[in-house]
């Protein structure tokens, strides 16, 4: 029932005013009203919660935000900035809040487990911080960057002093000052029907990129010219200054659930049978991607954003999968995504199919010159900037 009530939300959030006539009358006269003043109410906690004091830290501070609820490419854009500090001797912290399960959190450790990246969980991000920092030590900001040379010596990195934090989820949460604001744009759906949540998909006002420092359109590769223009034509009238890029989902492998380090090439899933499962933000992007992969059919079936599979759940999709094989004559393959494993890495391996893994990493897609280096000098120019022109009148220093 719960899960009915949020997927019935999320099509009244994608269904614009001029079609709400063609709704059922229920939705029209009480379940679109109810949504409205929802979303009423929410912004003005939004704009109450712009009063409180706000916390700087002794390390530089990348916000990664949107302006919208799901597939936007927060998570593994998150993923794709830890990676690049490390590789530049800086070791990162990322702040997230966790939320619905915690399943970006699990991922996120799962897979920069080979890096020096930390992760501290929590809804006060700034409590977080000011304990992770006294555990590990810092790099105080002042001193991070310098975009001659590199941000911190290999010692350093491999001893685990946090050079930089990472606000995941960081736009709408104003406990924490930062240094770079990044918003991620979906490409394929990038403000929906304008509304606030839960009439619509807002978090905020067009306006508010008015903050950003950097925008990210992603799903560009699935995105028309035309679409690409239009979005793009709306960031320049919201957020003049801005720098903007591109960016993709690379699928780079496949994993069994089961067994999560055997890594499977891509084109395992060549002439199979395929059902995606799913509970992710915006999953016709993880359709298409699979749809690449050349399988001889696909068949999808679509949840809630962050939903955990339950008894009911695995009976139909067991029933879903013995269909498939009764048409086609061939084994099923179930393909989830890393979300949707890291939600609970048991929950589908007790089915009677294989379930795999489709395992993908963030690309800054080259355009104009707007490159995943340029993307990155970027980063660095705005943070020797701003660690030239901030002091710290707390003392942070690590117990």
């Amino acid at each position: 029932m719960e899960e009915k009530a949020r997927q019935l939300v999320a099509r009244l959030a994608a269904t614009p005013d001029s079609a709400v006539r063609d709704l059922p009358f229920v939705h029209r006269a009480l379940t679109v009203p109810l949504l409205s003043a929802a979303s009423a109410a929410l912004r003005l906690t939004l704009l109450l919660s712009r009063l409180r004091p706000r916390r700087d830290l002794p390390v530089p501070v990348v916000s990664v935000g949107n302006l919208t609820w799901g597939g936007n490419g927060k998570t593994p854009m998150v993923d794709f900035l830890a990676r690049s500090f490390h590789r530049l001797g800086m070791s990162p912290l990322i702040l997230t809040r966790g939320y619905a399960g915690g399943d970006e959190p699990k991922m996120l450790r799962r897979r920069l487990s080979d890096t020096s990246a930390k992760i501290g969980v929590g809804a006060n991000r700034a409590a977080v911080a000011s304990s992770m920092l006294r555990k590990y030590g810092y790099i105080h900001h002042s001193k991070t960057f310098c975009a001659e040379k590199k941000p911190s010596s290999t010692s350093k990195l491999e001893s685990g002093i946090i050079g930089v934090a990472i606000l995941d989820d960081g736009m709408q949460h104003w406990s924490l000052l930062r240094d770079v604001e990044i918003v991620m744009v979906n490409g394929l759906a990038p403000w929906g029907n304008t509304h606030f949540i839960p009439r619509g998909p807002m978090r905020e006002p067009l306006s508010a990129l008015g903050r950003a420092d950097i925008v990210v359109i992603h799903n560009a590769d699935l995105a028309s010219e035309l679409q690409l223009k239009a979005i793009r034509s709306t960031i320049e009238d919201n957020a003049a200054t801005c720098s903007m890029f591109y960016s993709r989902l690379a699928p780079s492998h496949i994993f069994e659930a089961k067994q999560p380090l055997r890594k499977l090439p891509l084109n395992v899933l060549n002439d199979k049978i395929v059902l995606c499962v799913s509970a992710i933000g915006c999953p016709n992007a993880f359709i298409h991607t699979v749809r690449e992969m050349g399988p001889l059919k696909i068949d999808r079936m679509d949840f809630s954003d962050h939903h955990f599979f339950n008894a009911h759940d695995l009976k139909i999709i067991q029933e879903t999968v013995r269909n498939l094989m009764d048409q086609h004559g061939k084994d099923v393959i179930i393909l989830i995504t890393e979300k949707d494993y890291d939600r609970d890495p048991e929950a589908l391996t007790t089915l009677d199919a294989k379930v795999w893994v489709l395992s993908s990493s963030l690309q800054i897609i080259p355009h104009k010159e707007h490159g995943e280096d340029e993307f990155m000098r970027k980063v660095k120019e705005i943070l020797a900037i701003t660690g030239r022109s901030k002091s710290h009148a707390v003392d942070w220093t690590p117990s």
